[in-house]
């Protein structure tokens, strides 16, 4: 009779695709959020191409979503910085 090989999804992977997706949609949290899928994701392609397991995809789609979060995150947090910067020396210049 055959035998029944089950295949599983790589946790890992999974995980990372969280992390992008989330990294995305929090403000600020995201770019730590974003680092960490990216990780976490190369981690799981290596561990997919070891053991042969499922998931490879939701890995690479993880590794994008996270580089795509701290690219979006790095770009909000510059823009906070410069209002920040700008908010500050237009204060110190204003007399009364």
């Amino acid at each position: 009779m055959g035998e029944i090989v089950l295949v599983t999804t790589n946790s890992k992977s999974i995980s990372s695709l969280t992390l992008g997706v989330l990294s995305i949609i929090i403000p600020y949290i995201g770019f730590i959020l974003g680092i960490i899928g990216l990780f976490i994701s190369r981690k799981s392609i290596a561990e997919i191409n070891r053991t042969n397991e499922k998931g490879k995809g939701l890995a690479i789609s993880g590794r994008v979503c996270s580089i795509v979060g701290i690219c979006i995150q790095s770009i909000l947090i510059i823009i906070l910085v410069l209002g920040i910067i700008t908010f500050f020396s237009m204060n110190d210049n204003m007399t009364f």
